[in-house]
């Protein structure tokens, strides 16, 4: 069969969606794992509940549209919306099953043998009771608006992903009406999970659930008629925001008025209790215009994601990971002043196992320095609270010029990024968003110093976001350096993002959308033709999702001409290895662990030239084509050395938390039997940080 023709076979791709839920199915393999700490189950199975809410208020809805609207496109896995739908239902359904299976047969069982009680309202003692009582009237009541159903009141707006309660009702109200149902909306503002008092819980760790509260007393809500049934649901809703970003005159504006509509975009899944009676199920379904398909019946809270808070109430050391105080370069130790020590030399900093904090002290020290001239800096996701952004504030006050390139439409961060952009403008920062229809995913911070030997730069590139918590929690590498090259590069990234002219060739930085993809498939292809020639070949590459079909394809071709390729993807990966004659030479793995793989590094061996490259961008359409991303050059021969050892060979080495992709797309846990156990995230935690202990 000819080459070209073969790499079209829609048999050599996996399908992105199932992909997601495969993912998914590792991460609750996490929770179900008997060696983890079972309040860290615990939230392995809340992150499972939150990753499954994105997938399908994006994902699903997505396929959801193109049902509706009779789409015939395919995508390299020759699925069609529909196909992909009902194997997504199928697969969705049954790993819903299982979370919920492992969380009343396994880890809640584990946490009461631990003396962690959630305290059901069917085993409440009499003291108990009357404490969620005078819980229910003092904190609930109040707050609640029990809505009938009848001509007068039709059936409530629904926000997404809200709890709320069907109650079903037998008897005629004051008026004389007798809808037979009603429908309570539990607000936001109350929270649902409620920490009881140790002397009335007989334990010091006793919860009740919002649920049980409401359940309890929903009578008090309907005075004089008979409950029959109340019920929890929850709906999730089409999240994707539209803004036509060619009509629109003021981004932000547009946005600001979109973000109110995502709360009530169309539904596409709905969550009930399992003592929902059929009719109410049925009834709830119709009218949020679904099938039975798309209803997902559990045993148990219909939202586990609001469980994630409750290990943080929890001080029992013994139950979570075990604490470490993050570690420093050497060259950062022995000065404050971060600008020498990045003068000296490159800084390689490796994310969650090294601090942040150096991040924020360069941006602070940036905005004290009276010799420092400006600052520029993208931001994509930095949190509610964040004091790098508090820096910049500082800096603008201080009259220093200040631009901050800040993503509006960085999904779900919306809201903060614009509240972010209100403050930094008022405080005489320039703010952009960007260029319209690109999203501005680059990590990138550029502080311009004036110095004895005229102006100097310096630079911050990363892997990921600049947010301080979520650096304690993802996998990433950041880079100081004042390389002349590497910092005119970055340069005039800003340059395009605030001004307007046209690209111009970049002397080290490989950007999307213009020569980012271009130079991977020129990497990849090297790699190819020194193979042929019969030279040594390898690539090495590490990312969070691999679809995108050219660099698939570039692969398979490379695999064929007998390089040697390890790809540690840790998501969704479309490329399957191991097929005879397409894919022989190469190796997929997934690693799932205490941390949240986040880097993306690729590694060219290019006859020994041994390129490094670490970059924002994954191997995705949206990331090649459709977002401003760059990746950046190690070109420090000892961190080029670390980059590998750190962040590819204990990977690559794992045989504890490596998930190996079979030829049909499925994976295996490939866990040690003869040789000697090895975690690439402990190993890298024993070198790189303080354990809790070390640090006193």
């Amino acid at each position: 069969m000819d080459a070209m023709l073969q790499l079209d076979n829609t048999e050599l791709y996996v399908n992105r969606e199932l992909a997601q839920l495969a993912f998914n199915a590792r991460v609750l393999a996490q929770a179900e794992d008997t060696s983890v700490p079972v309040l860290e189950r615990l939230k392995f199975l809340c992150i499972v509940s939150s990753n499954m809410d994105e997938f399908f208020e994006i994902r699903v809805a997505g396929l959801k549209e193109q049902i509706k609207y009779g789409s015939s496109v395919t995508g390299p896995d020759g699925l069609s919306a529909r196909q992909a739908f009902k194997a997504v239902e199928q697969r969705a359904h049954t790993l819903v099953e299982r979370q919920y299976s492992l969380l009343n047969d396994d880890v809640l069982p584990e946490l009461v043998r631990q003396d962690i009680h959630f305290l059901r309202r069917t085993h409440w003692n009499a003291a108990q009771s009357e404490w969620v009582k005078e819980y229910f009237f003092r904190e609930l009541m109040p707050v609640l608006t029990p809505i009938g159903l009848d001509p007068a009141h039709p059936f409530p707006r629904v926000l997404n992903k809200s709890l709320n309660f069907a109650v079903e009702l037998e008897g005629k109200d004051a008026f004389g009406r007798n809808s037979g149902t009603a429908i309570v909306q539990a607000p936001r503002v109350l929270p649902r999970v409620i920490h009881m008092p140790a002397e009335v819980a007989g334990c010091e760790y006793g919860f009740v659930f919002l649920s049980s509260v409401l359940h309890a007393h929903v009578g008090e809500l309907f005075a004089g008629m008979r409950i029959k049934g109340c019920y929890q649901f929850r709906v999730t809703r089409n999240s994707d925001l539209f803004v036509d970003e060619e009509e629109v005159k003021n981004l932000r504006e547009a946005l600001q008025g979109e973000l109110s509509h995502r709360h009530y975009g169309n539904a596409v899944r709905l969550e009930v209790a399992d003592n929902c009676s059929p009719e109410m199920a049925s009834f709830l379904l119709s009218q949020f215009d679904l099938e039975p398909a798309d209803l997902y019946q559990v045993q148990g809270l219909v939202n586990l994601v609001r469980l994630m808070q409750v290990p943080s109430w929890i001080d029992r050391p013994d139950l979570k990971f075990s604490g470490f105080v993050p570690g420093l370069p050497e060259s950062l130790t022995k000065t404050e002043d971060v600008f020498e020590a990045i003068r000296k030399q490159d800084i390689l900093l490796h994310h969650p196992y090294q601090s942040f904090t150096p991040v924020i002290e360069f941006i602070q020290q940036a905005a004290r320095d009276p010799q420092v001239l400006s600052i520029k800096q993208t931001v994509y996701r930095t949190g509610t609270d964040s004091e790098l952004m508090t820096a910049l504030i500082n800096a603008a006050q201080r009259g220093k010029e200040v631009t901050v390139v800040v993503e509006l439409l960085a999904r779900f961060d919306e809201e903060a990024n614009i509240n972010w952009a209100e403050r930094l403008e008022q405080a005489g920062a320039h703010v952009v968003y960007g260029v319209v229809g690109y999203k501005t995913h680059a990590k990138m911070l550029l502080v311009v110093r004036r110095e004895d030997a005229g102006l100097r730069r310096y630079v911050h590139l990363g892997t990921g976001n600049y947010h301080p918590r979520t650096t304690k929690l993802y996998t990433d590498f950041g880079l100081f350096t004042c390389h002349d090259g590497i910092c005119a590069d970055v340069n005039d990234v800003f340059l395009q993002l605030t001004g307007l002219g046209k690209a111009g060739d970049l002397l080290h930085l490989w950007q999307a959308p213009f020569s980012l993809h271009p130079q991977m498939l020129a990497a990849i292809r090297r790699e190819t033709e020194h193979a042929k020639q019969g030279h040594p070949a390898r690539i090495v590459a590490k990312m969070n999702a691999l679809v995108e079909p050219q660099i698939i394809r570039a692969l398979y071709e490379a695999s064929q001409a007998g390089v040697k390729i390890d790809l540690i993807v840790r998501g969704v990966c479309a490329l399957k290895p191991g097929i005879v004659g397409v894919s022989d030479h190469i190796r997929v793995r997934s690693v799932i662990g205490r941390f949240l793989e986040h880097t993306r590094i690729f590694w060219f061996h290019n006859d020994g030239a041994d390129d490094v490259y670490l970059a924002s961008a994954d191997w995705m359409s949206r990331n090649l084509f459709r977002r401003i991303e760059v990746a950046f050059p190690v070109l420090d021969r000892k961190l080029k050395k670390r980059v590998v050892k750190e962040g590819l060979e204990p990977y690559l080495k794992d045989n504890m938390q490596a998930w190996d992709m079979m030829v049909n797309g499925e994976y295996l846990l490939r866990l040690s039997r003869r040789s000697k156990p090895y975690t690439a995230q402990l190993a890298l935690l024993a070198v790189l940080a303080k354990t809790a202990t070390e640090s006193g």
